[in-house]
């Protein structure tokens, strides 16, 4: 949609981590191609990561900027340019990391000030965004990185407290008042929500904030979670515009290969190998930007991969530093089990991309026929795009409630057994899942089996509605569509005097 002469401004505030600022920015530019002038709040390094996309935005005639700004990151003790979760890879940094973030609030507010947009998208980890936007009398949205089912399960477990009434952590039970039987166990559960801690606080903020927002700002759509859309409006009282999946913005190869981080492989290279294989033959394998296995479960991953038989591409990512390990550089941490790489080659069988792959290009490829994955929320939405099943192995934030989704109510795809939650992975604390409960799970997807077979048709038919959801006259256009009519009816309000920022219970 080109602009109608009345157009809406819409300033963007990402979170500086991969899973939360590609789908702000994907979310931003989608407003600018609606017709919506656009301002992206972006630090200097970040800038780096989105500016070729931006300017070819620009180019097409979008109006889309960047409102670049330098984030205190030695005033908080970190290095001169780590200015993303994924250069502040321990506990420590990340908390810094945050810290330098809360310390923008005074140029943030400025900026505002100065610019006075209609609206304020910025990430809910930015709670302190609605008090300003409250100040300065700007709708401010709330963008979740979720779905709509996490939405629900979190709210459903924090107000029912099922697992306080269960012995053990491996007992399970139901969350109540769901729209499916969802069933968990104590040991799946985020820290934060077994027991009060120096983040509990802070959590609860998060939820108080979003709910107190014009709106939250979802990267889904109906079809994928109808049930919990419907629940989160009409039971929870939330507020909320489902516009995805956000991904599909990216149309042109170019923008699907710059979409994130610098990649290893050439787009040619990793085409070619996949332009090689039979239809819906490869597995492919990616753990995300912050996940950290240590080289036993690696060897035992590499294990798997190779009995299998099947092709696949394996994101290879950093290995957990233990008490014997010594790396001299960053290559070195990429670790994997001496001669498999060497093999691998030789036989053809897989393909390893170190650090950064471009996902997206690679699953919408027709040799793809499953996805083994970390269930962070963009993985998961990537994977429904692209028609796979998934193979789950979640590890924290909110990555067991995404399971269950794909596992319990969608039907997708078969778990790989992870039964215990880790923020952060030490030496100690990792549970070793061996090659042989890996290979189980992969055989189930990528046989031929005739549970595998409905699998891959129910994904294949999900891929389809997700497409056309945001195509004109669909769910997610539709859902964008009444999302800057409420933010004109806003401003109409505002200009009669009648301001009303909070449109939650």
């Amino acid at each position: 949609m080109g602009s109608d002469g009345n157009q809406i401004h819409a300033m963007f505030f990402p979170y500086m981590a991969p899973g939360h600022m590609m789908p702000m920015v994907d979310m931003a530019r989608m407003f600018a191609a609606f017709g919506a002038k656009v301002t992206i709040i972006i630090t200097t390094m970040n800038a780096l990561r989105i500016k070729n996309v931006i300017d070819r935005d620009v180019k097409l005639g979008r109006d889309i900027t960047l409102e670049i700004i330098s984030l205190p990151s030695t005033e908080v003790g970190l290095p001169e340019g780590c200015e993303n979760v994924v250069s502040a890879p321990t506990p420590e940094m990340s908390i810094k990391l945050f810290h330098a973030i809360e310390l923008l609030q005074p140029k943030i507010k400025k900026l505002f000030s100065d610019l006075h947009p209609d609206c304020i998208v910025s990430d809910s980890l930015c709670p302190w965004t609605l008090d300003i936007a409250n100040e300065l009398g700007i709708a401010r949205i709330a963008f979740n990185g979720s779905g709509f089912f996490n939405l629900c399960l979190s709210e459903n477990i924090t107000h029912y407290e099922p697992h306080k009434s269960i012995e053990s952590e491996t007992e399970t039970f139901v969350v109540p008042g769901l729209p499916d039987e969802v069933k968990l166990t104590r040991s799946q559960l985020p820290d934060i929500v077994k027991a009060k801690n120096k983040f509990s606080e802070l959590f609860d903020k998060l939820r108080q904030s979003q709910r107190k927002s014009f709106g939250v700002l979802m990267n889904s759509f109906y079809e994928l979670e109808a049930g919990y859309a419907d629940h989160c409006r009409n039971v929870l009282g939330i507020k909320a515009w489902h516009i995805g999946p956000v991904s599909l913005v990216n149309r042109d190869t170019v923008d699907k290969v710059d979409r994130g981080e610098k990649t290893s492989i050439s787009k040619h290279d990793c085409i070619n190998w996949l332009d090689c294989k039979k239809h819906r033959s490869v597995l492919y394998i990616c753990f995300g930007s912050l996940t950290r296995f240590n080289k036993k479960q690696t060897t035992e991953i590499a294990y798997a991969l190779e009995a299998s038989g099947h092709p696949f591409i394996w994101v290879v990512g950093k290995v957990l530093k233990t008490s014997n390990d010594e790396f001299e550089d960053e290559e070195q941490e990429l670790w994997l089990p001496q001669g498999f790489e060497d093999k691998i080659k030789e036989n053809g069988q897989g393909l390893l991309i170190r650090g950064w792959a471009p996902q997206v290009l690679i699953l919408e490829h027709e040799a793809i026929g499953g996805f083994l994955t970390h269930c962070g929320w963009n993985s998961i939405l990537e994977g429904v795009v692209a028609g796979v099943p998934f193979i789950t192995w979640p590890i924290f934030a909110e990555q067991f409630y995404n399971e269950k989704l794909v596992t319990q109510v969608l039907n997708l795809g078969v778990s790989i057994g992870n039964e215990v939650w880790k923020a952060w992975a030490t030496e100690d604390s990792l549970v070793i899942k061996s090659g042989d409960d890996i290979l189980m799970a992969i055989n189930a997807v990528m046989g031929d089996t005739e549970e595998a077979i409905d699998m891959n048709k129910r994904a294949k038919k999900l891929g389809e509605l997700a497409k056309k959801a945001v195509e004109e006259g669909h769910s997610s256009y539709n859902d964008l569509k009444r999302l800057i009519e409420d933010i004109k009816m806003h401003r109409i309000s505002k200009s009669n005097g009648v301001i009303e920022n909070s449109g939650n219970a």
